[in-house]
């Protein structure tokens, strides 16, 4: 039976109608990615900032006084003075301070010997990449101060290397640059998944889909009618989670938006694919819902990039990550809000989604039987 354009229409008019009385196919749409930006672009912070350090001067000087005005400048330190070692490192067992910076007595005498000054730094490592970021943003203060008071005390000071750093794509060093981009690929897994996963079942539960069944309607137009709303409703929130992540976190696109768009249907397409494929499986809401968050959700969010760095993963578990389509449009989001359109990036990615997205839909296409069983 060939596609009906009547028939087509009649069945999309039934889904928006369907989408309009649902409140929460509207909430999963539009106001639940307002409140995971909200949530990851406010609330959610990769960097260490206003970390309490604990400062133990043995004898305060000239010295001490300009070195640790140099942590207080900073936003990444918020210092603390302490009378002695054994109070900094109760602090530090109570979770009061996160590291210990210690000046002996000798500090100022020490600064032009070739051993250099006696200063010890003591980091919480609990949280290991806080200590290496407090590690690391300590060493830089020294570095810069030591530099600068061998230039305004005319005192000699060696530097075997020479270090200009540049940093490309995101100068600022601002982790909400990196979360907010990548987020757009969970919302857009939600909406496109979880939500086609839910909707559909829901129709069998309530046995709307087996009257379908008994129309003249055939199953191609029955998946259509079901892709290209979803489609539209994923795509505005695609649109608003992008106005968001421009005009309200001023995360830089540098890329072309057409582009954007353009592989953000693609991916779109995936998800959809993927929903439509689990609501075949599962004709109840509540086994939908797990398989939807167990196949779609938790990989997107643990394993596509968007938190946690795939190449520090182990082998097993990068190999796992070439099928979880969000990977790809991870990196996309990436290079084209960030770096812009790099095509070494785009083509490969897009290739990828392209090709997983003829293999969902062509599964769903292959199983769907117009038949009740």
């Amino acid at each position: 039976m060939g596609l009906s354009r009547m028939r087509l229409t009649g069945l999309i008019r039934k889904e928006f109608v369907q989408i309009w009385r649902d409140p929460s196919s509207i909430a999963i749409a539009f106001v639940l990615p307002v409140v995971l930006l909200l949530l990851f672009g406010y609330g959610v912070s990769l960097d260490a900032k206003h970390v309490p350090i604990a400062l133990v001067i043995e004898k305060p000087d000239a010295a001490t006084s300009s070195f640790t005005g140099a942590f207080r400048k900073l936003e990444y330190f918020a210092p603390l003075p302490f009378a002695d070692m054994r109070t900094a490192e109760d602090a530090m067992r109570e979770g009061e301070v996160q590291a210990i910076l210690h000046l002996k007595n000798d500090f100022a005498r020490s600064l032009s010997r070739p051993g250099g000054a006696p200063a010890q730094l003591i980091v919480n490592g609990v949280n290991a990449n806080t200590a290496r970021l407090i590690s690391g943003y300590a060493t830089g203060v020294w570095a810069t101060w030591l530099q600068q008071y061998a230039a305004m005390n005319s005192v000699p000071f060696a530097v075997p290397v020479l270090v200009q750093q540049r940093v490309w794509f995101n100068s600022e060093l601002k982790s909400h640059n990196y979360l907010v981009p990548g987020l757009i690929a969970v919302i857009m897994t939600l909406i496109g998944a979880l939500l086609t996963a839910l909707v559909v079942s829901r129709e069998w539960e309530r046995g709307t889909m087996e009257s379908l069944m008994a129309t003249p309607v055939s199953m191609s137009e029955i998946l259509l009618g079901k892709i290209i709303p979803y489609f539209v409703l994923g795509t505005g929130g695609m649109l608003l989670s992008v106005a968001m992540a421009v005009w309200l976190f001023d995360v830089p696109l540098r890329g072309s938006f057409i582009l954007l768009f353009l592989v953000a249907s693609l991916f779109l397409l995936v998800a959809l694919g993927m929903g439509l494929l689990i609501s075949t499986v599962a004709k109840n809401q509540f086994v939908a819902s797990q398989i939807a968050l167990v196949v779609t959700f938790l990989p997107a969010f643990l394993l596509s990039g968007f938190i946690f760095e795939i190449a520090s993963m182990p082998q097993v578990v990068q190999f796992i990550t070439h099928v979880i389509p969000a990977r790809y449009f991870v990196a996309l989001l990436h290079t084209i809000f960030m770096a812009g359109d790099i095509w070494a990036v785009i083509l490969p990615n897009t290739v990828a989604l392209s090709l997983m997205a003829l293999f969902f839909l062509g599964q769903v296409w292959r199983i769907s039987r117009k038949r009740l069983d």
